[in-house]
């Protein structure tokens, strides 16, 4: 019998402990840097998706690593350069198939079923290598943060959502399809307002005339819980992508993710897949469309 834990019991109890220990893996992991800012391959520049957005954050937090790019040992030598000596790779997945032959019992005949697998793939970060281009070493400064916070604006107003101001609460009532939002000087600053803003933006895509995601087959009970955990991971993502550093909405539902991961292995590998769908979704408004991920993850 195989009693090693399968990749979606490492990589959640890896988030599960995040979270009990009452700390959320998404917040604030990011530098604010010029984009991308979302953790990318140095090679091809594309984005990591879905959980791996996350398993390259927790490294990042863990290790103090200032860059969001990151590399294969055999890009670095393919660049010319090498990973240091005794560097401690990071581990990310991606979605594979194989082809199984499996015997139809009432015909007797043998069918070819495609069977779905992750795989890991171990990646470094630059700051863990020597001698690649000097250009990949080159750190652009940040946006100043009044043009960080003119850019998030101009995002969110390109979108075109209903925003309503008013009241003490921020939701996002699908029934009329409007954000409901308290007013931008009650939040403790405008990056903070902003973030709030991408949250509800995030239950936005959901609409039936958009993504439609009901989450209540895959989730029952738990709808409510994955569907907040898809907004916040949204929010998340698109905050590292715009560079600014609201608080996301995280603290009162943190318990709630706690049961929620512990049930279902695999609830943070469809929620971060979600979320990339939904912040891709949202970024369309103004940038060239991305492709949707895989629900595991993509290969380097």
């Amino acid at each position: 019998m195989n009693t090693h834990p399968s990749i979606y019991e490492t990589v959640t109890d890896t988030i599960l402990h995040e979270l009990e220990q009452g700390t959320a893996p998404w917040v604030k992991p990011w530098t604010t840097g010029d984009p991308p800012d979302l953790p990318h391959n140095l090679v091809s520049q594309r984005e990591y998706t879905g959980v791996n957005i996350m398993l390259l954050w927790l490294a990042s937090l863990a290790y103090g690593f200032r860059s969001a790019g990151w590399l294969t040992f055999k890009q670095a030598t393919k660049l010319g350069g090498h990973v240091k000596k005794g560097a401690k790779g990071t581990h990310i997945v991606y979605a594979s198939t194989s082809i199984k032959k499996v015997v139809d019992p009432k015909t007797e005949e043998a069918e070819e079923e495609k069977i779905h697998f992750l795989k890991w793939y171990v990646l470094f970060n630059l700051e863990q290598t020597e001698g690649l281009p000097d250009r990949l070493y080159r750190v652009t400064p940040p946006k100043p943060l009044a043009d960080a916070l003119a850019s998030v604006e101009a995002f969110i107003a390109a979108i075109g959502a209903t925003v309503r101001h008013g009241g003490n609460r921020a939701f996002y009532q699908p029934a009329l399809d409007f954000v409901q939002l308290p007013d931008p000087g009650q939040f403790e600053n405008a990056a903070h307002y902003y973030a709030t803003n991408l949250h509800e933006h995030g239950h936005w895509t959901g609409h039936k005339s958009r993504l439609d995601r009901d989450l209540s087959g895959r989730f029952g009970e738990e709808a409510y819980a994955a569907e907040e955990l898809v907004a916040e991971l949204t929010a998340a993502f698109l905050c590292a992508h715009l560079g600014i550093t609201g608080r996301l909405r995280h603290a009162e539902y943190i318990a709630n993710w706690v049961t929620l991961l512990s049930h279902d292995k695999k609830a943070i590998f469809t929620a971060s897949a979600k979320a990339t769908a939904a912040a891709e979704y949202l970024r369309a408004f103004s940038e060239p469309p991305a492709g949707q991920p895989e629900e595991g993850g993509e290969e380097p």
